[in-house]
């Protein structure tokens, strides 16, 4: 007996370590072959590579954020001004083809429609005799930010690491044999722009290149690429332009990348000198420490926040296994590996001081790649920038911010050109040049609202940290989006209401009138500059500033027109009740007030959060892979956690396998989102979405587990962030109800906790309806004083909470349990 249980002690033991292994680790069982959305991605922000772990033909697949085809460039139609009129009346006279045919023929682009983000080409390692394998195993490890390929030869045990250093601003890959000069290899260069290959002494290959024409906008990015070959012994040699290594024990690539990019519109930077620099400050260092500061960078980030949804024998699967077993299994662990993957994904892609994450993220091996990769900001641009605050990244915001307020420089002259406006504005699309003109087709092109949206960003991420200087140093950028709407709003003729025209729903029309998009006073559009013109109020009565500028705000805000309910009980997409309950269509951009905004709340717009319910229900839930990201979040807004999860469920499924009258999306083999193609926005959709299932602070509260599925029973996470200053360090929770948190004020002031269950706590707890309203979280204009769990609550699945207010201190910490 004794002996028994001994063994099922040492049974439990293996699997605790087993799992503890591999809990944070994408790992498989065969190289990625040819397949390149089943490589796995390393990135430091600026540089990024794709390893595929194929033993005898390595490809390192690589891109440096700037390598991107064309040059300084603008897009503005100068036609669009004296036909603005015209388009106007003619929608207004429900004449909307005759619109989109004069709009197509003077506000879309003449010819440029955007740049493509490019690689800069593959390091392809040649090993003979290493075809035939076995023992292979290879790993992407998020806790530490590397890449791993195991495999044996012959008796010979084989490994392989690769990671892309933060701090040293290079690519390193390690080769080692544990039988000594067992390594023979050869390193060469490919490349598909204009370009030419080099060897510098025996020891480096010197990639040179210049980007790709486009729309009739020369390429003139050049970079270059210095691959450093160290053995510790062996003999290294050179010829036909490639590097040979023969017999060495242990291996170390140094990767370097540059191109002449400064900004914008100055690209005059010597990109050899570049390289030479990061290859040379590298080089300095020993692998050892490369490796130790690397990890010590890129864990200041990471791990910030754990998550722990349970573990079930699945975790003992590789994780394309598990990908297929997903949909119909028990494998909880899956769904928070997969938030922190999205995690890893932002800090590897978007790092202060250099682009934001594009389309594709920073991985792309496509000269023309779908959509360019471009910035695409009716949605997908903002949603990889949605975790960024809530999962305590707010560094990795910083690229877009800056983005942002280099569109508010460029956006200047499309304002004034194409519409006669001040301020600044954006279409649906921009890229490393910042364009703000119309991009594409008619259909899609036309919609004037992309600055309304990226502003946003800026405002919310004011809200997590009460930085004033940092709300300084935005304001202008914000202001002159505001200021764009202010000139640029039009009366339209039946309730004398102010909207936006000419416009679109994103990428979407009635299907009354199919292809013919364009329209005025959508509801997104209201929805966007509602939001812009109260954050720009808030802003600047926070900044004390502007006075007569929050007034005229403040009266033009009165006439935009409101959310309307449908005919099909449904919150209606367009100003007329055109929406068909059929409409399957991946976006869902009049639900924009409920997420990623927050004017729909089942304690404050309950008729609204039920039409706006409905309306997500009639969409239906399969779509594109960034849809069902954004649906994920929506139904955690709606506090349905089973259906936010069974949207996890259809994400979490091998691409191709979801089904239904709009199927699409999933997930690749390296769990890269599916549109598909590979999208990140996806990703990081999901990430957020998980994220808001455990927490969300957009309401005026605190409110802990919002959108618990039955499926997370117990667990815990911390670190997560919510408005107002304050860090979640745990959330705590068994059998569905909150046993625990933690909460730590950065800024002090008001806290209002919203719970599932009663708390007591280390301070007296009172009841929010006793206490003055007016504290940090104040909502939008829209929101009346809280009513707590009085509130009317019509939607089925919304549950009566518990509302706590409590007073803190800068840099104290709180806690709650329940009895």
């Amino acid at each position: 007996m004794k002996f028994k249980l001994i063994c099922i002690f040492l049974l439990l033991l293996s699997f605790s370590v087993f799992a503890q292994d591999k809990d944070m680790k994408l790992w498989y069982k065969s190289p990625a072959g040819s397949v390149w959305e089943a490589a796995l991605p390393v990135g430091n922000g600026r540089l990024a590579a794709m390893v595929f772990g194929n033993p005898g033909k390595e490809f390192i697949k690589l891109n440096e954020s700037t390598v991107w085809s064309g040059s300084p460039n603008r897009n503005d139609n100068p036609n669009a001004l004296s036909a603005l009129p015209k388009i106007r009346q003619l929608i207004f006279e429900g004449k909307n083809l005759e619109a989109s045919k004069l709009a197509g023929q003077n506000i879309q682009a003449e010819k440029i429609n955007g740049m493509c983000y490019q690689p800069v080409g593959d390091l392809v390692l040649n090993f003979p005799g290493h075809q035939k394998f076995s023992n292979y195993y290879r790993e992407l490890d998020l806790k530490n930010s590397t890449t791993k390929t195991n495999y044996s030869v012959n008796g010979i045990n084989y490994t392989r690491t690769v990671f892309a250093s933060i701090p040293d601003q290079t690519i390193i890959i390690r080769l080692t044999a544990n039988k000594p000069h067992s390594l023979s290899f050869t390193a060469s260069m490919f490349c598909p722009q204009k370009s030419l290959v080099a060897i510098k002494g025996t020891d480096v290959l010197q990639l040179s290149g210049v980007s790709s024409d486009k729309d009739g906008v020369p390429g003139k990015v050049r970079f270059q690429s210095l691959i450093k070959i160290k053995a510790d012994d062996g003999k290294i040699s050179s010829s036909g332009g490639e590097i040979n290594v023969s017999e060495a024990s242990t291996v170390t690539i140094y990767i370097s990348i540059a191109s002449n990019f400064i900004n914008y519109n100055d690209i005059s930077a010597d990109e050899g000198k570049r390289a030479e620099t990061y290859l040379n400050k590298a080089l300095q260092k020993n692998y050892s420490q490369l490796l130790k500061d690397h990890i010590t960078t890129y864990q200041k980030y990471f791990n910030r926040v754990k998550l722990d949804l349970g573990k079930t024998d699945s975790i003992k699967n590789p994780t394309d296994v598990r990908l297929k077993d997903f949909a119909n299994g028990n494998d909880p662990q899956l769904a928070a590996l997969y938030f922190q993957f999205g995690r890893y994904l932002l800090i590897s892609s978007s790092q202060p001081g250099g682009e934001p994450a594009n389309l594709q993220g920073i991985w792309n091996d496509k000269m023309n790649p779908p959509w360019g990769s471009k910035y695409t900001i009716n949605i997908n641009t903002e949603m990889n920038y949605w975790p960024a605050e809530e999962t305590n990244l707010t560094e990795m915001h910083d690229p877009l911010v800056q983005m942002v307020k280099d569109l508010s420089q460029t956006g200047k002259e499309t304002a004034r050109v194409m519409y006669g406006a001040g301020g600044w504005v954006a279409h649906h699309n921009t890229d490393l040049w910042r364009i703000t003109g119309p991009v594409d087709g008619i259909y899609s092109a036309m919609w004037p609202m992309g600055g309304a949206w990226l502003s946003r960003h800026l405002w919310e991420k004011y809200l997590y940290s009460g930085d004033k200087n940092y709300l300084q140093s935005v304001y202008p950028a914000l202001k002159g989006a505001a200021k764009f709407y202010v000139d640029f709003l039009v009366e339209e003729p039946t309730h004398e209401w102010l909207v936006a025209s000419p416009s679109m729903s994103p990428e979407n029309a009635p299907k009354s009138r199919p292809n013919i998009s364009i329209d005025a006073g959508t509801t997104m559009d209201n929805q966007l500059i509602f939001d812009l013109f109260s954050n720009t109020i808030r802003a600047a009565e926070t900044l004390n500033t502007d006075e007569n500028l929050t007034e005229q705000l403040k009266n033009l805000r009165q006439f935009l027109p409101p959310m309307q309910i449908g005919q099909h009980s449904q919150l209606q997409e367009w100003l007329l009740d055109l929406d068909n309950p059929e409409d399957k269509h991946r976006h869902v951009s009049h639900l924009f007030g409920l997420y990623p905004a927050n004017q729909i709340s089942p304690y404050r717009t309950p008729e609204l959060f039920d039409a706006a319910r409905t309306s997500l229900i009639q969409r239906g839930d399969v779509s594109t892979g960034w849809s069902m990201g954004w649906k994920v979040n929506l139904w955690a807004r709606l506090q349905d956690g089973n259906h936010a999860y069974k949207l996890i469920r259809n994400q979490l499924t091998p691409e191709g396998l979801n089904k239904g009258e709009n199927s699409g999306g999933g997930s690749y083999p390296n769990l890269f989102d599916a549109h598909p193609p590979f999208q990140i926005d996806g990703n990081f959709g999901c990430t957020a979405g998980i994220a808001e299932m455990l927490l969300q602070s957009q309401d005026g509260a605190i409110h802990l587990l919002p959108a618990l599925p039955d499926e997370w029973k117990n667990g815990s996470v911390s670190g997560l962030k919510a408005r107002g200053g304050f860090e979640i360090q745990e959330i705590l929770w068994k059998g569905g109800k909150l046993n625990k948190v933690i909460i730590k004020s950065m800024l002090g002031g008001n806290c209002r906790l919203r719970v599932p269950n009663a708390l007591i706590g280390t301070v007296l707890l009172k009841n929010a309806e006793d206490v003055n309203p007016n504290f940090f979280f104040k909502t939008d204009e829209t929101a009346q004083p809280i009513i707590s769990e009085k509130a009317k609550l019509t939607a089925p699945q919304i549950k009566n909470t518990f509302l706590y207010d409590f007073d803190t201190q800068a840099g104290k910490t709180y806690t709650f349990t329940n009895l």
